[in-house]
């Protein structure tokens, strides 16, 4: 990270088991927007009723997993209709 990113203030500030609840596709409170970027289109799916990403890549057709787009500080997010 020294080599190639700028320091910054602030990053993440997502832990390991935190969970969040998007209400009709948006973005839940608290949500890192990076990550929230990452994932938004297929919250955005599942919320209309689409699913079946990639015809089958999930075992769960409603649900999908997808990392934050972040390189450094990479994270996954198991994303599925509650």
């Amino acid at each position: 990270m020294a080599r190639y990113e700028n320091p910054i203030e602030h990053t993440c500030d997502v832990k390991e088991g935190q969970q969040w609840i998007s209400v009709d596709g948006k973005c839940p409170d608290g949500m890192c927007p990076s990550a929230w970027y990452s994932m938004r289109e297929f919250v955005e799916s599942l919320a209309k009723g689409e699913g079946n990403f990639y015809d089958g890549w999930m075992k769960n057709p409603m649900s999908a997993m997808i990392s934050c787009n972040d390189g450094f500080r990479p994270f996954s997010f198991y994303i599925e209709v509650i």
